[in-house]
């Protein structure tokens, strides 16, 4: 068969180093890029974090600069004089201009016990009280400043200012991967307050001045945390960096654009940060869809004094970018893999050249050791490898000539071996032989049994019937006693043929060998026979339940043990074992006794129907055994010898047909 041409090595040389270039390349690439994107994103994740803390301190330092408003606008005496002479003109006009001033929404001051003194916004709108407002009442409570975020109603934001209840007022936008809202429109608002307490100059309580900011439609603090933390960064015409402050889970306040450039106000959170956030409590960090693309964003709650949940604190960055980036990866990663292939192949093609012609030569020499040869000797000078394969046809060839020697000797031994073989079926043609005769003898007995049973059975009922017809006294009581006697003793033996010719057939279901062991021994330890004898146990605990017939497989051990125990007359011991067989297909249970051994003459015969070195035997019963162990797909072996003892073997299929 003649091998490959050149141009075959070659392309063979070519696909082979393209695979091994190729495959390393694709996973050096796949590994990389996934240890780029992890790096990016979780440094992006790390950022959006960092970012998220600045937005805390830019929403914290709004707070406190409406609590330094108010501090400022509470240390003025002429505020304290007006609150003391409940001058509601003065106080008006001058919480107006402090208003319009520091750009405040709300600026409210209540007496000692909430009610309202004078209003910033609304002039005549006075006399109410405020005392259930949560800042107010802690301020009155505690005498200390309370700041912090509140959601307020529509009616609170009426009272100060029709315009603040305006501006709060939002038609819910259905969203994206959100969670239904349960109302089209949201009227309350959500505010930044300080609860400021007036004293006097004696630091008497005078009451409380109430600052505030509504943060819906107010995007101050939004757009100076984008400025801060992402300094208006914009990639492909979309600014990388947003911020968002929710009122639950409502965009009251954000710098996030819908497809038409507008900000994404009255849109709402998605459901996955919903129930991250709103619903657990808990931050939020990582990819999620804000209003119509996706952002590797950063999510925490918003609390009010009562550390209740009442918005969302958000800070994002697009995660377009990223993505962008792992593709120009990925196709930097396959372009150096491409040069790669191209430079294996040319060297592939080089190689290829330099290997054919040793190749080539060694080729020939095989033909001729093929065509037995053997003394051919190679010599090439080539790579390493190819003289190596060269050195290994030359040590083939001088093998070829050792084994074609070894093969004339073994021919030799041939013979022998044939020999051999012959031996083992000239003995199962002996079993053969033996199972045939038993099969024979089994019609015969059972012919002979039948023709005996008959007038058998009329001699000894009519003998049983004259013995109780006789006096004790009677001289011809005793010959008729040994007539009845030997009578039955015949009837036995008629049964024992008729069991050895009807060869039942085994009614199967799965036993336990072990368990069928030590229940005979139970029943024969006691026994007058055994007293002398030491019962041995060498049950393996791990072999599988058989089918078979337990009462016939019971009959053939206590055949065996019995045998076993006549054999032992003076005593000495009797080893049952059970096994598993080195194959795994069936079990062995073996019987050794230390009795007195059987010659070669009479173990030819031992399984012979009526064959017995008993005087009062009938030469059935290993008969009958070994029948029965034929019937279920088993063997019985037997080694003995004089004044050593026996072993009966028995092998029993753990499979049968019928089992299956």
């Amino acid at each position: 068969m003649k091998t490959l041409s050149t141009k075959s090595i070659q392309s063979q040389l070519i696909l082979y180093f393209t695979i091994a270039i190729l495959v390393p390349s694709i996973i050096t690439g796949m590994v990389g890029v996934k240890i780029i994107q992890h790096q990016i994103y979780t440094r992006a994740e790390t950022k959006t974090i960092s970012d998220l803390n600045s937005a805390r301190e830019i929403y914290r330092n709004k707070i406190s600069q409406i609590e330094n408003i108010a501090r400022l606008t509470t240390a003025r005496s002429l505020i304290v004089k007006a609150v003391i002479e409940n001058n509601s003109t003065f106080l008006q006009k001058d919480l107006q201009r402090t208003l319009q001033r520091e750009k405040l929404d709300i600026l409210t001051i209540v007496d000692k016990n909430g009610k309202v003194i004078s209003r910033g916004h609304n002039a005549f709108a006075f006399g109410d009280n405020l005392k259930e407002d949560k800042l107010i009442s802690r301020a009155i409570a505690t005498k200390r400043l309370a700041g912090g975020t509140d959601i307020v109603t529509r009616e609170y934001l009426m009272r100060e200012s029709p315009e603040l209840a305006a501006q709060a007022l939002m038609d819910v936008i259905p969203t994206p991967k959100a969670k239904p809202h349960k109302d089209k429109q949201e009227s309350s608002g959500l505010m930044l307050k300080t609860a400021v307490p007036i004293l006097d100059d004696q630091g008497n309580f005078l009451g409380i001045l109430l600052g505030g900011i509504l943060i819906n439609r107010n995007f101050e603090i939004v757009d100076k945390i984008k400025e801060i933390v992402h300094e208006g960064e914009v990639y492909k015409g979309r600014e990388i960096g947003t911020a968002t402050i929710f009122q639950g889970d409502l965009r009251i306040s954000t710098n996030v654009k819908n497809e038409d450039g507008t900000r994404a106000i009255s849109t709402l959170v998605s459901e996955e940060v919903y129930d991250s956030v709103l619903s657990g409590g808990r931050r939020y960090v990582g990819e999620a869809f804000v209003v119509n693309a996706l952002y590797i964003s950063a999510y925490e709650p918003i609390r009010d004094i009562d550390n209740n949940i009442i918005g969302i604190l958000y800070v994002g960055v697009l995660e377009q970018p990223f993505e962008d980036i792992l593709k120009n990866t990925l196709a930097i990663f396959l372009g150096i893999a491409l040069l790669g292939i191209v430079l294996i192949i040319t060297v592939a093609v080089n190689q290829a050249k330099k290997i054919s012609t040793p190749l080539k030569k060694i080729e020939n020499a095989a033909d001729n050791i093929a065509e037995g040869n053997y003394s051919q000797t190679i010599t090439v000078h080539a790579p390493r490898e190819i003289e190596h394969l060269a050195a290994s046809l030359n040590q083939m060839a001088k093998e070829l000539e050792r084994e074609k020697l070894e093969i004339e000797e073994w021919g030799n031994t041939l013979e022998k071996k044939v020999l051999e073989r012959t031996e083992e079926i000239r003995k199962i043609h002996s079993q053969l032989f033996r199972s045939e005769k038993l099969a024979s003898l089994g019609k015969l007995a059972a012919g002979v049994a039948h023709e005996i049973n008959n007038p058998l059975t009329g001699i000894l009922t009519n003998s049983s019937l004259l013995l109780d017809d006789l006096e004790k006294a009677d001289p011809r009581r005793e010959d008729v006693e040994v007539i009845v006697k030997e009578t039955i003793r015949c009837r036995e033996i008629v049964k024992r043929l008729l069991d050895f010719a009807r060869q039942t057939k085994p009614q199967k279901q799965l036993i336990d060998i072990n368990s069928i062991i030590e229940n005979i021994i139970l029943l024969v330890r006691n026994q007058t026979s055994f007293r002398n004898i030491v019962i041995q146990k060498e049950l393996s605990e791990n072999i599988p339940e058989v089918m078979a017939d337990r009462d016939q497989i019971q009959q053939v051990f206590v055949n065996i043990i019995i045998n076993a125990s006549e054999a032992m007359a003076k005593g000495g011991s009797l080893t049952i074992e059970s096994k598993l067989a080195e194959l795994g297909d069936s079990i062995l249970i073996r019987f050794t006794d230390t009795g007195t051994g059987i010659s070669d003459d009479i173990k030819e015969k031992i399984f012979d129907p009526f064959f017995t070195t008993k005087e009062q035997g009938t030469g059935l019963g290993l008969s009958i055994s070994y029948g029965i162990i034929e019937q279920h797909g088993g063997d019985i072996n037997i080694e003995s010898k004089p004044g050593e003892g026996t072993k009966f073997t028995i092998r029993l299929p753990i499979y049968s047909q019928e089992s299956e």
